[in-house]
């Protein structure tokens, strides 16, 4: 029987789906038929299938050729599939052995002279490979897509250069190395906050956000260090774990963005404030990832926040929230993860200089309301810190005396966030109502400013939680068991009553 069965994987939002190729052979007129919901790139892989072949020195048969492409209701895309439809032609043709088909997993784009080019989602599809029961076959990639996928433990893989290479490997001529598991951490380098002159009240408010995972928003006017400040929040954020890094990778290698050398690095993404709703939480006829879940356990950095346009900013709402999105669409659905951190900056006013020492601010007050109320209150609400950055006086600018470095402030996050992780297996900033309740219990004298506060400037239950949540990091940076009135009049600090 002129039958061939193998085995690839799909994409399918952050699920990388088993595809079953199915290559049948049949007398009759010469034909080549692709089914099973292909898309464009997919329909145009029968051209490079054959030229491949052919250019590999192997006989492309003149038969009736169907290549099935199962399950038929899930929509396959790319050149993925390139490989494993060359092979299933040559083993139902008789010139490949069948019987070693089954024990692999196939993915690779070809190209006419045989050579094999990346994938995209190369990790994505590994880092599915061994959530599911099929996780003992191993997988034949690209060389330049197995450098990315053998970052994920557990799963053997096997890298090849050409469809020679390919089929060598399978007829048992020469067999291809398993390629090494690639763990190497590189060296994480990052500005320093040393550079960064004055400011200590903003630095202190970094060093809270990081310890605790909190959103923070800096206002001031232009060139008083608000993007040097953010730019630098890596270098005091702790080091991601192992699964972290495998998430976030996944997810850039949806993308085709991920290079080894960012193995355990937190993304920073600083979109441009003309970038639309999707391309910040992702879409498209195929749903692909956006900025957000790009970010995804690392920084979203967003300058210049109320330029953004007003229905860009709102779709922040839900992920800031649940911590993933959703998107869907008339055929499809997919979900991304967005664990991200939210760092924001604005000027205080359209010209910038409102409430700045020696510049005149040019804005009437019915623009400086109009340019706030582009943020709207549901999406302050959700900001867990609000900071002015003011602009430094000249004797500040010249002083010798440089800030802390950021290998201090890293130290004393890492050990607030050992003490969250500890007491409760997760941020401060993801903690819930319920856990709330237990972990941020408050005294006479704390319960009492903060019930004066909530009266005082008619504060949302979401911001009495919120500042529930920055006070309990401020006490774990000061090492303290329980949160005292200080702690909560320092969190307040950080809770803007002006919009």
């Amino acid at each position: 029987m002129s039958l061939a069965v193998l085995y690839s994987r799909a994409l399918s939002g952050m699920d990388a789906p088993e595809v079953v190729v199915e290559v049948h052979l049949a007398n009759g007129l010469p034909s080549f038929t692709i089914v099973g919901l292909p898309e464009t790139e997919v329909k145009e892989s029968k051209d490079r299938v054959r030229a491949a072949i052919q250019t590999a020195q192997f006989e492309f048969p003149a038969r009736r050729i169907t290549v099935n492409l199962a399950p038929a209701d899930l929509p396959k895309e790319g050149g993925r599939y390139d490989l494993p439809i060359a092979l299933g032609i040559l083993a139902a043709s008789g010139q490949l052995p069948k019987q070693a088909l089954t024990n692999y997993v196939i993915a690779g784009e070809l190209a006419l002279t045989g050579e094999l080019r990346p994938i995209r989602g190369a990790l994505a599809m590994t880092y599915q490979l061994i959530q599911g029961p099929a996780h003992k076959r191993a997988a034949i990639l690209p060389q330049e897509s197995a450098h990315e996928a053998s970052l994920v433990e557990g799963c053997s893989i096997f890298a090849a250069n050409s469809l020679l290479e390919v089929c060598a490997h399978l007829s048992g001529k020469q067999s291809l190395p398993p390629h090494p598991l690639v763990l190497t951490e590189s060296s994480l380098s990052f500005p320093d906050y040393l550079e960064v002159k004055g400011q200590l009240r903003a630095k202190r408010a970094l060093e809270i956000a990081a310890a605790g995972q909190h959103s923070l928003l800096m206002s001031g006017p232009p060139g008083t260090g608000k993007s040097m400040l953010a730019n630098r929040f890596n270098s005091i954020l702790p080091d991601m774990t192992t699964q972290e890094a495998l998430e976030s990778a996944a997810i850039l290698s949806l993308t085709g963005q991920f290079p080894a050398s960012q193995w355990k690095k937190r993304p920073f993404r600083a979109p441009h404030h003309t970038a639309s709703a999707v391309a910040l939480v992702g879409g498209g006829s195929v749903p692909r990832p956006g900025e957000i879940s790009l970010a995804h356990h690392g920084v979203l950095f967003l300058d210049e926040l109320p330029e953004f346009d007003r229905k860009v900013l709102e779709v922040l709402r839900e992920p800031l929230e649940s911590g993933n999105i959703t998107i869907s669409r008339a055929a499809r659905q997919a979900t991304f993860p967005a664990q991200f951190q939210l760092l924001a900056a604005m000027n205080p006013c359209p010209c910038g200089y409102y409430g700045h020492y020696t510049q005149r601010c040019r804005c009437t007050p019915e623009q400086i309301l109009r340019y706030k109320n582009k943020l709207s209150g549901p999406l302050l609400d959700r900001i867990d810190m609000n900071i002015d950055v003011p602009a430094l006086k000249p004797e500040e600018l010249s002083h010798d005396h440089h800030g802390e470095q950021s290998a201090a402030i890293r130290a004393r996050v890492i050990q607030a966030r050992e003490r969250q992780l500890t007491r409760q297996q997760k941020p401060n900033a993801a903690l819930g109502a319920l856990e709330i309740s237990t972990h941020c219990q408050l005294g006479d004298q704390a319960n009492h400013l903060l019930q004066m506060a909530v009266q005082k400037f008619s504060l949302s239950a979401r911001s009495y939680h919120r500042i529930l949540k920055v006070a309990r990091t401020i006490a774990d940076l000061a090492q303290a068991e329980h949160i005292l009135d200080k702690h909560i009049a320092e969190a307040l600090q950080y809770r803007r009553h002006d919009y």
